[in-house]
């Protein structure tokens, strides 16, 4: 039988360990003018309302993915948001 949570937990890690090439190829350029500002914002907050949806009913897997994920992603918003503000017109 699969254990639902094992599940949830390898879920979790797939889409978790998506983000760290992204996280660490705009550190380590600094180059993140292909990244949508919008997407990643709204997509920060999609994450952040997975992790309250998790809080909210107990699910460790969802926890635990969504924190990572946030971090990584609030990350790469951090790099973009900087980007952004140094290429504006008149900054």
């Amino acid at each position: 039988m699969i254990d639902p949570e094992m599940i949830g937990y390898a879920a979790g890690a797939l889409t978790t360990i998506s983000f760290i090439p992204q996280a660490w190829l705009s550190w380590k350029t600094r180059h993140t003018a292909g990244l949508s500002l919008g997407m990643v914002a709204t997509f920060a907050l999609g994450v952040a309302m997975w992790l309250g949806y998790g809080l909210m009913i107990g699910a460790w897997p969802v926890i635990v993915s969504n924190s990572i994920t946030l971090g990584l992603t609030l990350f790469i918003l951090g790099l973009r948001l900087r980007r952004a503000r140094r290429t504006r017109p008149g900054a």
